[in-house]
């Protein structure tokens, strides 16, 4: 006798239990099926991910069958779009190939000039190093060739005044030999400045303003190294317990932009001394303290190295030293007393907002 052969579509079973299965499979199919007729691409793919979440129960391949049936469905739609998509003309490609050419061409134009901006910068920049380099070599001969001549007759026996200095101040010393050239070339020369194997080998100047030697050298012409200048407030002649020194930090290494070297204690271990001579005697400091400090409001109540020129009273002084010593970045073992003289190099430090990076040191000499 022949076996019963069980059908549901396309797919045949074996049993009538696989048979009872499959129907209800094929229900559930049509159900969906009827349901999703009028669907789109986008509502087909949500139907397509709830069967493989398996939102739908099959119990037969039947299952499977519907879900290659929705795949095929989503694929047809996806022909379909490309049919339907709209050509494009060749006057709307000619338009866009004329507008990304002209975008080009303002990019170019763009970066050519960015570039030549750059080129220039490098080229002023250049020039001002060079013409700084020469003008301070010229200086530092002037100034040996004054040390090694004597007076010279162009100095003559000229009373030299400076910005600061008052008749009733009393006998102003005479000026060293060797700044008498200098300072007929700029009457606000106070002295110079000179650390061994570095760089720092400049004339110091000082004004009333600041910031006029922020960008002018010592002709006084304009110039973005500026010079070495002394805080107004800072006296030669009485003199000053601490006279400041502030210079650019230049990335060129010029000025003091070499000064935060100091960090380093073999750097430090190497350049122990500083020769700093005012125009009117000569001195040699060691270095005490290196520290890193910052510009502060005028509400905060700290430390400021830079507005501590004269101490007024050893209880003063011993503050200010406890202050340095605390910040300093390593031990020196220099120390200072009430009555030394002290010589601080400032510039611009940037680690921080503000920040100034400070070397002090103390006259032994």
């Amino acid at each position: 006798m022949a076996q019963k052969e069980y059908r549901v579509g396309s797919r045949s079973f074996r049993t009538e239990s696989d048979y009872k299965l499959a129907l209800r499979d094929q229900e559930t199919i049509e159900k969906l099926r009827a349901r999703s007729a009028g669907y789109d691409k986008e509502q087909l793919e949500k139907l397509q991910q709830e069967l493989t979440a398996g939102k739908y129960r099959f119990y037969t391949l039947l299952g499977q069958d519907f879900a290659d049936e929705v795949a095929e469905r989503i694929r047809q739609y996806g022909k379909k779009e490309k049919k339907t998509a709209p050509r494009v003309s060749d006057e709307a490609v000619r338009a866009e190939l004329k507008a990304r050419e002209k975008r080009r061409k303002w990019m170019i134009g763009i970066c050519a000039l960015v570039a030549t901006a750059c080129l220039g910068y490098f080229v002023i920049y250049t020039y001002y190093i060079r013409r700084t380099e020469t003008n301070y070599d010229k200086l530092i001969a002037l100034k040996e060739k004054s040390a090694a001549d004597g007076e010279s007759e162009a100095a003559g026996n000229e009373t030299v005044v400076i910005h600061y200095t008052d008749e009733s101040e009393g006998v102003i010393p005479d000026v060293l030999n060797e700044y008498k050239e200098l300072l007929n070339k700029n009457r606000k020369l106070i002295g110079w400045l000179k650390i061994d194997d570095t760089v720092i080998d400049y004339p110091v100047m000082q004004t009333s303003d600041n910031e006029y030697y922020l960008d002018h050298n010592l002709s006084q012409e304009y110039d973005k190294n500026g010079s070495i200048f002394m805080d107004k407030d800072c006296d030669v002649l009485k003199p000053s317990t601490n006279l400041i020194l502030y210079g650019h930090h230049m990335q060129s290494g010029k000025m003091f932009g070499g000064l935060p070297k100091y960090s380093s204690k073999d750097y430090y271990e190497k350049h122990k001394y500083i020769y700093f001579d005012t125009i009117y005697e000569k001195g040699v400091y060691e270095v005490m303290y290196v520290f890193r400090s910052r510009v502060y409001s005028e509400q905060d109540v700290v430390f400021k190295y830079y507005q501590f020129i004269d101490a007024v009273s050893e209880l003063e002084f011993d503050s200010n030293m406890r202050e340095m010593a605390k910040d300093s970045l390593y031990d020196t073992g220099v120390t200072a007393s009430y009555g030394d003289r002290l010589l601080t190099l400032s510039t611009c430090d940037y680690q921080e907002k503000n920040g100034r990076f400070v070397v002090v040191a103390k006259k032994i000499q």
